[in-house]
């Protein structure tokens, strides 16, 4: 089987998450065509999306003008799944505490952007994450904290006493970077347990 996989591809790194991607598929005996999404209309052909970090302000503005912001809603209303890291968590939660990030709604989640510090406070954390045997090797930019989790989510995984990892539903969000580690494992958890449960 060939998953077709869509990356938001307006800032972040849209090349990592296509290798872990790729990665985690292949792990399952199967292909991932990727595809880099700038516009809109291509959305409704992807089986699963990924949204990468980046800086919130500037995603959230270019997924409204392109109109991707409807596309993305959908998908997850249709059940499909997503994985939303660091600034894609910001964009794809209820509320990022700033007037300047029209957030998509779509985790149940609120957050406080660049919480964990600044670029020089940087670092890589080993996280117990729900469904994984062994720690996940996170690594935290600029990092959001995740200060609300609603009813409707669940955390997987916490660091210093907040959440870092949650799933909604189709949509699983982390305030670290999975794709900047050889460890394809969070991509799995979102995209794999979920295709096949």
């Amino acid at each position: 089987m060939t998953l077709r996989a869509g990356v938001l591809a307006v800032q972040g790194d849209v090349s990592e998450h296509a290798d872990a991607i790729e990665r985690a598929a292949a792990a399952h005996g199967e292909t991932a065509e990727v595809v880099e999404i700038r516009e809109a209309g291509l959305i409704p052909d992807c089986d699963v999306l990924l949204l990468p970090g980046g800086e919130s302000t500037t995603i959230s503005r270019l997924v409204q003008r392109e109109g991707i912001d409807s596309e993305i809603t959908a998908h997850v209303e249709a059940g499909k799944p997503v994985l939303a890291t660091c600034a894609g968590l910001i964009v794809a939660a209820t509320d990022a505490h700033d007037d300047r990030v029209d957030t998509l709604n779509v985790l149940d989640v609120t957050v406080e952007r660049n919480a964990f510090g600044r670029q020089k406070d940087s670092f890589e954390a080993p996280l117990d994450v729900a469904g994984l045997d062994d720690p996940f090797p996170a690594v935290f930019i600029r990092a959001p904290v995740i200060d609300y989790v609603g009813d409707g989510a669940e955390v997987l995984a916490s660091w210093d006493g907040h959440p870092v990892a949650v799933r909604d539903g189709p949509v699983v969000g982390t305030s670290f970077h999975p794709e900047l580690t050889e460890d394809p494992r969070i991509h799995d958890l979102a995209f794999f347990d979920s295709v096949e449960s």
